[in-house]
């Protein structure tokens, strides 16, 4: 039993039968220096309290991306009494889905990206507006910096649309050497084909029904879809892109990710830290 509800156990004895606390320890098993302690720690109402302000603002944070921001902002304190605090607060994460235990044999002619622009991945996130409209957005980003030079949304996507996209896109941040995509008919129509030929990149296509030849972008959309598309309501296409597009500019410039040892993408794209490109 805890040493708080021991304590109230005591007082609750002392009360009824009119005994001293001496006696009352004694009966209970009780430790009275245990009963009379009194604690040294600070209060951790601030810190409570800024902790339920991230996780409003934050809904799909855990312990440890919450301990990165408050380190940020100059708490001390060890991840450990985040995650009390966390767990005391009610705030873990209930309706995370489960491990799929899928083997899956990898491409031997693949290799991990060591520099910026090398390896891009690119694919499509599908949403609808308040009004019912379908809504595709199409997500890109870079595999070693896992900086998203683009998130688009639009209606409806064409070949065109995508090279139209990867046109301006490249104009701002540069030529990748590969992108990775998957068989959909706008990444296999000769549109951008001849694009990704007339300027030399290649297009790395995924085997049909295998996802996790691309999983970089499938990881990417899960967190876009947790953290932006279902926690709005896009009342038009500008609202959609307005929002989207503050998204985006949030993960690239602040949002800590634990695979580049929780700095922010912008770090490793561009080392003098400058903000992400304009749409």
């Amino acid at each position: 039993m805890k040493p708080g509800r021991k304590r109230k156990l005591v007082d609750e004895v002392c009360g009824e039968w009119q005994v001293s606390i001496r006696k009352a320890c004694a009966a209970l098993e009780f430790d009275r220096s245990t009963y009379h302690y009194k604690s040294r720690r600070s209060g951790q109402a601030t810190l409570e309290a800024r902790i339920k302000e991230i996780c409003h603002v934050r809904v799909r944070y855990g312990y440890r991306r919450v301990h990165v921001l408050l380190r940020r902002e100059g708490w001390r304190h060890g991840q450990n009494k985040t995650r009390r605090i966390y767990r005391e607060l009610g705030l873990q994460l209930r309706n995370k889905s489960p491990k799929r235990r899928v083997k899956a044999k990898l491409r031997d002619d693949r290799r991990p990206a060591t520099r910026v622009n090398e390896i891009w991945a690119m694919d499509f996130v599908h949403d609808q507006l308040a009004t019912g409209g379908k809504l595709r957005v199409l997500t890109i980003v870079d595999i070693f910096s896992r900086f998203s030079p683009a998130l688009e949304p639009r209606l409806t996507f064409r070949g065109t649309d995508v090279v139209e996209v990867l046109e301006r896109v490249c104009n701002e941040v540069g030529l990748p050497t590969t992108i990775r995509v998957d068989q959909g008919s706008e990444f296999v129509s000769r549109d951008l084909d001849l694009w990704a030929y007339q300027r030399g990149v290649t297009l790395d296509f995924s085997r049909p029904g295998k996802p996790t030849d691309n999983a970089f972008i499938e990881a990417f959309n899960g967190r876009f879809r947790a953290e932006c598309l279902n926690a709005h309501w896009f009342l038009s296409l500008a609202d959609a892109r307005q929002k989207v597009e503050t998204w985006r500019r949030y993960y690239n410039e602040e949002r800590p990710r634990g695979a580049i040892g929780n700095r922010p993408p912008i770090l490793l794209q561009n080392h003098a830290g400058a903000t992400s490109p304009p749409t």
